[in-house]
């Protein structure tokens, strides 16, 4: 374990930024040239079936409204729609000297913005797991048992949000 411990206090924080920036920034490139090259085939891949016609037409219409600038606000938008709507601008063929600029400038703000929450929290469960596995374990358990509550909790509320949405039928 000690290995373990020297290994992860070696690796500065920095750097761990910088190589998040660098994935998601490559993630964000593929995605558009995968949606340029699918164009209106998106809606029948695994993924375009899983997120449905309806969300897609969504985002197409955020897209064809805001263009590029939609994809850097997707960065501060929670859930998939961060991962999505880079396929749909290039699916719609937005301009990729625009896209380009939008998803360098998103991953430039949002990258180090979350590296303090989200990697600062992976950083601290790595180093308690070289001090403890016990414990590290216990803290896995209890974020996943969260994460698990919270998905239910969602699709719940998800299920019910469209019933109590539609108006009550009257009988003649």
């Amino acid at each position: 374990m000690q290995l373990f411990s020297d290994i992860v206090d070696s690796v500065p924080y920095w750097l761990l930024v910088l190589v998040g920036g660098i994935a998601l920034f490559g993630a964000f490139q593929a995605y558009y040239w995968l949606g340029l090259r699918l164009g209106e085939r998106l809606y029948e891949t695994r993924v375009g079936r899983r997120i449905g016609r309806e969300r897609i037409a969504k985002l197409e219409n955020v897209v064809r409204r805001w263009g590029a600038l939609s994809v850097f606000g997707c960065f501060w938008v929670p859930g998939g729609l961060r991962h999505t709507l880079p396929w749909v601008a290039g699916a719609l063929r937005v301009d990729y000297r625009w896209y380009l600029v939008a998803s360098a400038l998103g991953c430039l703000t949002w990258v180090p913005v979350t590296a303090f929450g989200l990697y600062a929290g992976i950083w601290a469960w790595l180093r308690l797991a070289a001090s403890s596995p016990w414990y590290a374990a216990l803290a896995a358990v209890a974020v996943i048992a969260l994460i698990v509550a919270f998905v239910v909790w969602r699709r719940r509320r998800n299920a019910v949000a469209p019933a109590a949405a539609e108006p009550e039928r009257v009988q003649s």
